[in-house]
């Protein structure tokens, strides 16, 4: 079974961290994951630096920038990770967008991911009915999870469709502003979760974007599974470096 259907069906709700590859330093990746899952992370979503990220705010934006600069790209991430597996057991997913991936060949990302011990991709731009014609075949043959996102603005008809092709969790992006620009949730964002969660949906959600502390990762998973914080932690690693992961998390998990 997948690392992500096991902990998604854990009786718990599920703390998910994002963070960029190759930031702070080029050689950080490893060390972060370790840290992350020592101290009670249940998922992480390691980011694939882009130079046109559509969805990202300024502080994934500047960290995405900074990893580059540092070096990152495809082929390195995957070496930093050949050997991940001997010592981090929960799921990892890599989140980025379908550019880098075409480059590679998605064959071949597909084949690198199985072997390194990925469990699953987020793709914002990739989009549904394109990644069941050309896609689909490919994700399944190396066990990959695909992730779909959702939006307040999704419509109920979308999320159905979204519902049955999904395989995995979904993907409940909080709002539609970009990541790390919220501060905590409004009546509107309450009254989506609640339309979500009213819906039975078959997939679990894990809500994404506005997470910066314990009140808002309690409020986000109120209605769903889990929660995702990214430009929250990015900020922390740039004020504090990679050396105090476990006080990040104890913030959170109080």
């Amino acid at each position: 079974m997948n690392r992500i259907h096991q902990k998604l069906q854990e009786d718990q709700k599920l703390l998910s961290i994002y963070f960029t590859a190759g930031y702070p330093s080029l050689n950080d990746t490893a060390k972060i994951i370790q840290d992350l899952e020592k101290n009670g992370v249940d998922m992480i979503e390691i980011g694939l630096p882009f130079s046109d990220p559509l969805a990202d705010g300024p502080t994934i934006q500047a960290s995405s920038t900074h990893a580059l600069k540092n070096g990152m790209t495809t082929e390195i991430l995957f070496q930093q990770l050949k050997d991940i597996r001997k010592t981090v057991s929960m799921p990892l997913i890599l989140m980025g967008y379908f550019n880098p991936v075409l480059q590679y060949g998605v064959a071949e990302f597909c084949k690198k991911c199985q072997e390194t011990g990925i469990d699953g991709l987020i793709l914002p731009d990739l989009p549904l009915d394109v990644y069941q014609k050309e896609y689909e075949a490919i994700f399944k043959k190396y066990g990959l999870v695909n992730i779909f996102l959702i939006t307040p603005q999704t419509s109920d008809a979308r999320i159905q469709q979204i519902d049955a092709a999904s395989d995995g969790f979904i993907y409940m992006v909080s709002s539609a502003s970009v990541t790390g620009s919220q501060d905590g949730f409004g009546n509107s964002q309450e009254s989506y979760f609640k339309r979500i969660a009213g819906m039975k949906l078959k997939n679990p959600q894990v809500v994404g974007f506005g997470i910066s502390n314990s009140e808002t990762f309690r409020q986000a998973t109120k209605q769903a599974k889990g929660a995702i914080i990214g430009s929250a932690f990015i900020k922390f690693l740039t004020q504090n470096g990679v050396d105090k992961i476990g006080d990040f998390v104890k913030g959170i998990r109080k």
